[in-house]
């Protein structure tokens, strides 16, 4: 057994983690910032890498001999609001770090705490006065802050900054955590939830986002494995990891944990193929990890919502792609833009998201509507769809207002995506144990893709709110481009009319268009 493995817990160390050089890609423009002095931004989404770039940089800068480097976590302050008792908290937790990491003592030694609006300040100033060589700090999580205690912290900094042509202070400082500073959570006014523009520390000089893992990124980690090993990780596994993940660090670590010590059981003469790695993933996706509970509870967020709503539907955005709401969400690693098209960060997000938002459904078939499942639907070992999706319709006309009640007042409130979300439950209790449903989301695609799989079959099926004369037209044209990238020469198109003033008998039917068919719901 090999001394190292995957991580998916904390920061990486290189005598027991595989991993890559947390500077790669980014370690230039660190160090050019540093020596030019600026206070700069690091965001990134949660388990990304950030807390094991900051210990690489600061033990690097601290061996240089150059400056002093302190690395100080602020993930336990949250709790401290008011900067009556936030201040005096940051400045024992500098203390703390500076005392258990080796730098020079002396800091805070005479820290008046009653002066809440300079305690910080003042101690910087005295400790950078004392110091033989100017400092830096990295301080990380630093979005844990909020109201009060934040607009302090960073107003002491700016202070500091402004002054440091006179009076000694810290030489370069980053801010390190998911969201980047304009979302830092401070009412700097009563309509405000955020810092927006950033006034109380609007000296940085740079927003730096950490990027993920390239698809060469992914094979030289798992290499890492092989030569310590000799179990092999096929360029068809490396290829269909990527392709799940896009390269986020804490899913490609996953991925190959659960290859290796669940899976394989530690039989390195066994390789990893793009079947294992796909039960790979299945397996993390069920486990619903803390990492995967962490951002789908964001979804219950209302500037969450206003992007992930219309995108769950296809629909275009309502907001602004440069608004904070649509920027706050792509920061927290929900989603990404690339050559104009936004959609869920990777596919295995766009799975989460669409369990987590209809599991309360899927429960409610599992309990009271047994019958639907696949066996009930096979018919010569291929998915009866059309006899499915006519079950669906019966089952949302019964279902629908109590669905869409729920959806408008349970804690997520998606209402509005509630057709998307009930059917892709219903299919989900379908291929539960013998397949699997593909998604495919964007944001202005004014549909949503799904193919069901089974035992090597495709279904694809397109879900459409019916707008005008043109829904159905469209859909079909949308529907044929879709068949062709599944490979198959049959389709489904669902068309959901949301008109209450319309009753049921002319809302249900099924239209025949040559290789597509059509149900109304």
């Amino acid at each position: 057994m090999s001394k190292k493995y995957f991580n998916i817990a904390g920061p990486c160390h290189p005598s027991e983690h595989y991993m890559l050089d947390p500077l790669r890609g980014i370690g230039k423009e660190l160090t050019d910032l540093i020596e030019q002095k600026h206070y700069f931004v690091i965001h990134a989404a949660r388990q990304s890498g950030k807390t094991t770039l900051l210990l690489d940089m600061v033990d690097k800068i601290n061996a240089e001999g150059n400056y002093h480097a302190l690395y100080c976590s602020l993930e336990s302050l949250q709790a401290f609001t008011d900067p009556e008792k936030g201040m005096p908290e940051i400045v024992k937790k500098i203390e703390f770090c500076i005392r258990n990491q080796d730098l020079p003592a002396g800091f805070a030694k005479d820290a008046n705490y009653s002066n809440i609006t300079n305690v910080l300040n003042d101690s910087l100033v005295g400790y950078c006065r004392s110091l033989d060589k100017p400092l830096i700090i990295f301080f990380d999580e630093a979005d844990c802050l909020s109201n009060g205690t934040l607009i302090s912290f960073l107003r002491q900094l700016r202070d500091g900054f402004i002054s440091r042509a006179r009076v000694p202070f810290v030489h370069s400082i980053a801010l390190v955590g998911m969201r980047n500073i304009r979302d830092y959570k401070a009412s700097i006014r009563p309509d405000s939830a955020t810092l927006g523009s950033s006034s109380p520390f609007n000296i940085v000089s740079e927003s730096l986002n950490l990027k993920n893992f390239t698809k060469e990124d992914v094979a030289e980690l798992y290499n890492q494995h092989t030569q310590a090993t000799g179990q092999i990780f096929e360029p068809q596994a490396v290829d269909c990891i990527f392709e799940q993940t896009q390269g986020q660090p804490w899913l490609v670590n996953a991925i190959a944990r659960e290859s290796v010590e669940k899976i394989t059981q530690y039989n390195y003469s066994q390789p990893v193929t793009a079947e294992l790695a796909q039960q790979a993933i299945h397996n993390i996706v069920l486990a619903r990890g803390t990492h995967f509970d962490s951002l789908m509870e964001r979804l219950k967020e209302g500037r969450v919502r206003n992007v992930m709503l219309p995108m769950i539907m296809g629909e275009e955005l309502s907001i602004d792609r440069l608004s904070d709401d649509f920027l706050y969400t792509r920061d927290l690693g929900l989603i990404r833009s690339d050559r104009g098209k936004t959609e869920p960060a990777n596919p295995i997000y766009a799975e989460l998201i669409v369990r987590a938002l209809n599991y309360s459904v899927q429960e409610a078939i599992k309990e009271r509507y047994r019958e639907y499942e696949a066996p009930f639907y096979l018919k010569s070992g291929k998915i009866d769809i059309n006899a499915l999706l006519k079950d669906f319709q019966n089952f949302w006309r019964e279902n629908s207002e109590i669905w869409i009640e729920r959806y408008k007042t349970n804690f997520y409130q998606y209402d509005e995506a509630a057709p998307h979300l009930v059917i892709q439950a219903f299919l989900q209790r379908v291929v539960n144990g013998g397949g699997d449903i593909s998604r495919e989301m964007a944001l202005g695609k004014m549909r949503s893709d799904i193919c069901v799989e089974w035992q090597g079959q495709k279904y694809p099926i397109e879900l459409k709110i019916l707008r005008n004369d043109k829904t159905i037209p469209e859909g079909l044209v949308q529907l044929s481009e879709y068949m062709s990238r599944c490979g198959t020469d049959e389709g489904w198109l669902v068309v959901f009319d949301r008109d209450m003033s319309k009753n049921w008998e002319d809302k249900l039917y099924v239209k025949e268009f040559d290789k597509i068919t059509v149900f109304g719901c």
